[in-house]
């Protein structure tokens, strides 16, 4: 027996029949509750026997998906068709109440062929499909369908890979692209190299230059996700993409929160674990932020979205210290990486976590939904930040003390983050300017530009400076 109230949270479900209705050949409902102890097992009848605690019918994944279910989890709560609109409901809330994806938009995913970027891949292109059925079933046909291209950075001059094997592992990849349904998706493969020139046998060289130049193996690896978010950059600023979607994670984020804490970046903390970056010209977004990795690896199993393994190296330094450890709290208790990420989330966004407004439509609301729940202040009643040459972090510094320090190479180095200072700069003086002769032309372009900057801002506001004499003549 179940009971009939609408708002009873116990946990059990109604019947769907009653009086004379009733089956004989069906069991009954055991009730749910334990009236010797009053106490509710929300669901647990269900659940002990083996079925989706969501629709109480089909079999869990542990029970039909021993091996998917290894990792115990929601495999053990939900059948496969719950699990899987379970986690697309946390891709579209996401992208939905923070207006990431809109009809005019042009979206470039960063596939690394790990679970993250595959899922992402994945439903990225289920929310395009279903645009393209709305849009071909429309009579008017007023709003367009989103536009998405996929992007692979090649690292293999600073990781390298067999070629054989990164061959067939790039033909892989454009399998998994093509084999999705239209519309169809351009798939890019980049080198790094190439945000210096066009000429990739000369950046090439000035990359390898680069990389060695940093003695520090967290600082070399750090480094190279800086030039990995500039390729993506340029890739989509040459193509006319208007957003960059990243596969980042909960589990990921978690480790980058501990990881930015152990280097000194807890000022800058906040505006990495948002689900908008805009600080660069293209926005970054993080759709998967609210999902855990154990669960994008279960859907991959589940749903055979194939991932490329070849490309997943393992991390080293203190980050591969910190990903070790977040997993042995996480086999310890299921909730330390969400636990983690929550409690970073209380930290107030910097002004460029929203997307940019462009007149008064759906994004412009979500961002005013957004200033209202963490009490943003809007754009043009802040100053505008500092950020660090290196890794595009913000800085705590003013405008003075900034355009003070790009003087010359020696006290440039106080326009990085502490982090950069210590891990990749060359702790000798004398090697900064060979350092900083070996940066991309992008990264030289913010350090120039954040000096303008600072400089006309500091022209505007002269009037109100006080003079360096003690009687402010």
């Amino acid at each position: 027996m179940s009971c009939n109230s609408g708002t009873c949270e116990s946990g059990c479900y109604r019947e769907e029949y009653s009086g004379d209705d009733v089956r004989h050949d069906q069991p009954l409902v055991k009730e749910n509750c334990d009236r010797s102890n009053g106490v509710s097992s929300r669901g647990g009848d269900s659940n002990s026997r083996g079925l989706c605690i969501k629709c109480k019918v089909n079999e869990t994944i542990a029970s039909t998906h021993p091996l998917v279910a290894a990792g115990g989890g929601d495999s053990t709560r939900f059948c496969a068709d719950c699990f899987r609109s379970n986690l697309f409901g946390k891709f579209r809330f996401a992208v939905t109440s923070n207006a990431m994806i809109s009809p005019s938009d042009n979206v470039l995913v960063a596939f690394s062929g790990g679970p993250g970027s595959r899922v992402a891949l994945q439903f990225v292109h289920e929310m395009q499909h279903k645009s393209q059925k709305n849009f071909d079933a429309s009579p008017d046909r007023s709003l367009p369908v989103f536009g998405v291209g996929v992007a692979y950075i090649d690292e293999s001059i600073i990781l390298p890979i067999p070629s054989n094997d990164f061959d067939s592992a790039i033909d892989e990849m454009k399998l998994v692209v093509s084999s999705l349904a239209p519309p169809a998706k351009q798939f890019f493969v980049v080198p790094t190299e190439s945000i210096y020139s066009p000429d990739c046998a000369a950046g090439r060289d000035q990359l390898a230059k680069l990389a060695s130049a940093v003695s520090d193996v967290t600082g070399k690896e750090d480094l190279l996700e800086h030039l990995r978010m500039l390729s993506l950059q340029k890739i989509a600023t040459e193509n006319g993409y208007t957003k960059i979607v990243l596969g980042t994670c909960t589990s990921r984020i978690a480790c980058h929160v501990l990881e930015a804490t152990v280097k000194g970046q807890g000022f800058s903390l906040s505006a990495d674990i948002q689900y908008v970056d805009a600080r660069w010209e293209i926005p970054v977004v993080l759709p998967l932020r609210d999902c855990l990795s154990e669960e994008l690896n279960t859907l991959c199993s589940l749903d055979s979205l194939n991932t490329i393994e070849v490309f997943q190296q393992p991390r080293s330094g203190i980050n591969g210290l910190i990903g070790s450890f977040v997993k042995l709290l996480q086999q310890e208790n299921p909730s330390r990486e969400s636990t983690i990420v929550r409690t970073a989330g209380k930290l107030t966004p910097f002004c460029f976590n929203r997307i940019p407004e462009v007149g008064h439509n759906n994004g412009h609301l979500a961002s005013q939904r957004r200033e209202k729940k963490y009490n943003l202040k809007p754009n043009e009643s802040l100053p505008p930040e500092s950020f660090c040459i290196i890794c595009n972090s913000p800085l705590k510094k003013s405008g003075n003390t900034i355009l003070n320090d790009l003087d010359n190479a020696e006290t440039r180095a106080a326009a990085a983050c502490s982090s950069c200072q210590y891990q990749i700069l060359p702790r000798d003086p004398s090697s900064l300017e060979y350092f900083y002769s070996l940066l991309p032309r992008s990264m030289s372009a913010r350090a120039r530009d954040s000096s303008i900057s600072h400089e006309l801002l500091r022209d505007q506001i002269q009037d109100c400076l006080l003079s360096d004499s003690n009687d402010g003549t």
